[in-house]
């Protein structure tokens, strides 16, 4: 079973940042990779991006994966998971 968490973010602040809830996602996406808080694999499930998309965004901002065993191994899980 797969659990969800919201958060609310007031109106002005999504205006003011000129996104989308779904790019914002994204970004936060990035954000916690790039903090090693998420796997490539999970941000990448996050932003809701397949493997290849996800990589050429980071690539495009200068991000480099930090791929190493214990990723693949969840990458892994994740798709057993979802067969």
């Amino acid at each position: 079973m797969t659990a969800t968490a919201s958060i609310e973010i007031p109106k002005d602040i999504l205006r003011a940042t000129r996104m989308t809830p779904a790019e914002l996602r994204v970004e936060l996406a990035i954000t916690l990779f790039q903090g090693n808080k998420l796997s490539f694999g999970k941000a990448r499930e996050m932003a809701d991006m397949d493997v290849w998309t996800f990589q050429q965004l980071l690539g495009s901002r200068g991000i480099s994966p930090h791929y190493d065993v214990s990723d693949y191994e969840e990458d892994l899980n994740t798709i057993s998971e979802m067969e």
